[in-house]
């Protein structure tokens, strides 16, 4: 573990590695005048950091203001958006969506970081571990969700969608009663799990996803149905499912008798 971990000051400001996004004019389906919020995507994946940074374009009244692989990097970002926007406590970057295991720190090591700097930036923990400890920390840290891997783009969408609404609600007044305070932490709370197609299990839904990520190859429907012990026919649903979600991609596989074959592997990029 690097220096990171300890107690330091902010490193000096330096030439970032993976070069923040310029703000820009609003996203598509973004209110005249409302400024986009600004996310910064920490993975040290670089699929699965593509993947989210790409979920994040999709959404209307978001854009990605940069990736980093590290927490010295994402550190580096930080305070890099903070000095551009001239206060060394307000980042250009509003929302930060962080992995726990980085090769430099833990990411609750990185948030105590970023709240000891006095940095004014929201977080959002998306992330495999399960650990009860790390999300206990989490809530004391001040970690506005915590999303667990693997998921799809409609969790995704809802999860950043009940922090908009929470963020707006938190924007349009100087002073709220008790029943609006309430309103906008309970606008951060999904009522209940994302609609899934009939018949889609979100359990079989992670199983499905977990097996084509471990495979070192791209797997046919059968071959998913056979390591899950499920039909061809299922396996496939799931598969199309997880597709049209941006998941995974699909490709002719080609050199195999019979009727043709579509293999599946995660989305690049």
């Amino acid at each position: 573990m690097s220096d990171l971990a300890n107690d330091r000051p902010l490193p000096a400001p330096g030439p970032a590695s993976s070069g923040p996004v310029s703000s820009g004019s609003a996203s598509p389906g973004q209110p005249s005048g409302e400024s986009p919020i600004r996310v910064l995507v920490i993975d040290d994946e670089p699929i699965t950091a593509d993947a989210h940074a790409e979920y994040v374009r999709r959404l209307a009244g978001f854009e990605v203001a940069g990736i980093a692989a590290n927490g010295r990097e994402a550190l580096r970002l930080l305070r890099d958006s903070a000095v551009g926007a001239g206060d060394p406590t307000q980042s250009s970057i509003d929302l930060v969506l962080l992995d726990m295991n980085l090769p430099d720190i833990h990411g609750l090591d990185l948030c105590r970081r970023i709240r000891s700097s006095g940095l004014e930036v929201d977080v959002i923990a998306i992330t495999a571990v399960r650990d009860v400890a790390v999300v206990r920390a989490s809530v004391s840290l001040g970690i506005v969700l915590y999303l667990i891997k693997p998921f799809t783009f409609a969790t995704f969408a809802d999860k950043l969608e009940n922090y908009r609404g929470f963020r707006a609600s938190l924007h349009t007044r100087e002073l709220a009663t008790q029943s609006e305070v309430d309103a906008s932490f309970a606008s951060l709370r999904t009522p209940g799990q994302v609609q899934l197609e009939k018949g889609l299990s979100a359990d079989t839904l992670e199983a499905v996803i977990a097996a084509v990520r471990a495979s070192p190859r791209s797997m046919s429907a059968g071959e998913v149905g056979a390591s899950l012990a499920m039909a061809r026919v299922t396996a496939r649903r799931y598969l199309e499912h997880l597709v049209a979600d941006g998941l995974l991609e699909r490709a002719p596989r080609y050199g195999t008798p019979g009727r043709p074959e579509y293999e599946y592997r995660p989305r690049q990029g």
